[in-house]
């Protein structure tokens, strides 16, 4: 696209800006919408707007449509459908949470894995107007019809109760201490530090991601390592992202979840903090698996922490006033690290103050306390 219509890649990427600050007032009314009106029907409408979006984009003549048209996807990809779909989560499972959060972004990091090379044969066989209308077809074919006939808002609606297949009266009497949160409202939940912290502390760390991640391959070249083996090393990070999903989703359930969120961002520290010291293709694999590990926790933690932390009820819009703390993150982080390197020529400093960050994220989920009683196997 930018070879043929004659745009800098500078000028592109605004696209992607646009659709992260466009999310800082999405996110909340996506959230209140997944409270109010049912997750289902925000999935349907951000389903069908991203198809409506992306087929567009292959019709785009000048940068103003793009932004237009780019930056409502990218919306639409950050707000809509990843907080309506971990909220429909959240509802449906307790005990099992984070083993059926950890699969949602299992499949998620499968999806963005695979179709950058399906997209990529399409290209070479048709060319990029034309794959960009059939990947908004696919979004159609693919998502939207199981999101209208499958998707329950809750289990209660078909009479059934979290992690079970069946109820009795007797049963749900009998678990109900071991098995419910106290529902928080948003004023609620506003009020205590807990929700603040972790909003910070996850912002802090998408911030590291972000920032590491748009920079990492060029830090690698930078290494004096092949393209090749750049490459590698990067998607190393992505297959660890998505494989360890379900391992930090199968700690979050065993162990207290803050303590594991804890865990996460030590781990991130750890991560960014050997990226300076990498001097050859083995320690780029290695030190990038250990990033992907962290990257995994962001992703499925946080989801589950807020549900455990805040309940089933108000969870939607709870977690749509949260949700601008990770876009505003991913806006600063690749700026940051391209400034950084900017100024001294070096990607060092940035990976040393990244590390700096994500132990302050630690300490900040770790003394941000409990807000409700855990259950029997926390």
């Amino acid at each position: 696209m930018s070879r043929d219509l004659g745009w800098s890649r500078t000028v592109m990427a605004g696209g992607s800006s646009i659709g992260g600050l466009l999310s800082i007032l999405g996110s909340p009314i996506s959230g209140w919408a997944s409270d109010r009106i049912g997750c289902k029907w925000v999935m349907v409408c951000g389903v069908f707007v991203l198809g409506v979006s992306t087929f567009c984009l292959g019709l785009v003549r000048n940068i103003h449509t793009f932004y237009v048209v780019y930056g409502l996807g990218r919306l639409i990809f950050i707000g809509p459908i990843p907080i309506a779909a971990s909220v429909v989560v959240s509802r449906w499972f307790i005990k099992r949470r984070g083993r059926a959060t950890g699969l949602l972004f299992l499949f998620q990091s499968i999806g963005m894995a695979v179709l950058p090379y399906v997209a990529a044969l399409f290209i070479q066989t048709n060319g990029w107007r034309e794959t960009w209308m059939l990947m908004g077809v696919l979004v159609w074919s693919v998502a939207l019809l199981p999101v209208i006939f499958f998707i329950i808002q809750t289990p209660e609606d078909v009479m059934l109760k979290p992690d079970n297949t069946t109820e009795s009266e007797a049963i749900q009497s009998d678990e109900s201490s071991e098995l419910d949160i106290p529902d928080w409202t948003l004023q609620q939940a506003v009020r205590t530090k807990s929700l603040w912290l972790f909003a910070i502390s996850t912002g802090i760390m998408f911030l590291i991601q972000s920032g590491t991640n748009v920079h990492q391959a060029a830090y690698f070249m930078d290494q004096q390592l092949s393209i090749t083996a750049a490459a590698l090393a990067v998607s190393i990070t992505g297959v660890t992202a998505g494989v360890s999903s379900v391992l930090w989703g199968w700690l979050v359930e065993r162990f207290r979840c803050r303590l594991i969120f804890v865990s996460v961002a030590i781990t991130m520290c750890v991560s960014v903090g050997l990226f300076p010291l990498i001097h050859g293709s083995q320690q780029a694999i290695v030190y990038s698996a250990i990033f992907g590990l962290s990257v995994g926790g962001i992703l499925v933690v946080p989801p589950v922490v807020y549900a455990d932390y805040y309940g089933r009820t108000s969870l939607g819009i709870i977690r749509g006033v949260t949700e601008p703390f990770i876009a505003i993150g991913q806006a600063i982080g690749p700026i940051l690290s391209g400034y950084i390197f900017d100024v001294t020529d070096s990607y060092n400093f940035a990976f040393r103050l990244f590390a700096l960050m994500a132990l302050l994220s630690s300490v900040l989920i770790f003394v941000s306390g409990d807000t409700s009683r855990k259950y029997s196997n926390k």
